[in-house]
């Protein structure tokens, strides 16, 4: 199970929310890149970065600051947050993105998507964000009619290999990862899936790697210092899918 260290941007600056709440916004470091390449010379074999200005706006606004930290760095790079048009999924996977992550687009923009799976194939994923099992929209701020399962096999159907799964109410917590959404998802699609939300220790890795899961996100739990980057790499190298 690979370990995807995350960054957040809002106005340029790593940040952490808590349940995704714009207002409790905490700026965790000074710099998007010196972070990233902190994260890289910590072992990371993926960085994800979300831009979520741009979430909010409906369209990339941290982008360049994104592209400029892709460029100084040697391991892939996942990006997210506001990507709504196939001219910005092109302008990412242009310019050194390894993988984008289709939130919104993906369930209001079914054309979209298909677009750009036929297109890019594994290049293309798509972000669960669920709440009280339903899936939420734009910047996680709007709630839809949507069973997150159900989504995951529409998904699946359409091509779509890789899934990142966050339930929002563990997200930025540090109460642990919901194991029990994550269990349901992996039996209901044969997809690689990666946990999002939660993580506060080495155990949840353990417990998440015990799932057989692809990977998993870490965010605010490197941040706060109860979770060791290097030693969750380990771990999640020791079930590697």
């Amino acid at each position: 199970m690979i370990i995807l260290p995350a960054i957040d941007i809002i106005d340029q600056k790593p940040v952490r929310l808590y349940q995704g709440d714009y207002s409790k916004k905490e700026v965790v470091a000074a710099s998007v890149l010196d972070t990233a390449k902190a994260f890289e010379k910590e072992g990371a074999e993926f960085i994800h970065l979300v831009d979520l200005d741009g979430a909010r706006a409906k369209r990339p606004v941290n982008d360049e600051l994104i592209i400029k930290t892709v460029d100084s760095l040697s391991v892939p790079v996942e990006v997210g947050g506001g990507i709504r048009t196939m001219e910005n999924i092109d302008h990412y996977l242009s310019q050194g993105v390894e993988r984008v992550i289709l939130g919104t687009s993906a369930l209001t923009d079914r054309e979209l998507l298909q677009n750009a799976v036929n297109k890019y194939g594994k290049r293309i994923a798509v972000g669960i964000d669920a709440k009280d099992g339903k899936v939420c929209v734009e910047g996680w701020e709007q709630s839809s009619n949507t069973d997150y399962l159900d989504f995951a096999k529409d998904l699946e159907k359409m091509g779509v290999q890789t899934v990142i799964f966050t339930d929002i109410s563990k997200d930025g917590t540090l109460q642990g990862p919901n194991l029990e959404m994550l269990k349901n998802l992996a039996d209901a699609v044969n997809m690689k899936i990666i946990a999002s939300g939660g993580i506060h220790n080495l155990k949840d890795i353990e417990d998440l790697a015990s799932l057989d899961l692809y990977g998993a996100i870490t965010g605010k739990a490197m941040y706060a210092g109860t979770l060791d980057l290097k030693k969750a790499i380990e771990s999640g190298k020791e079930r590697q899918c």
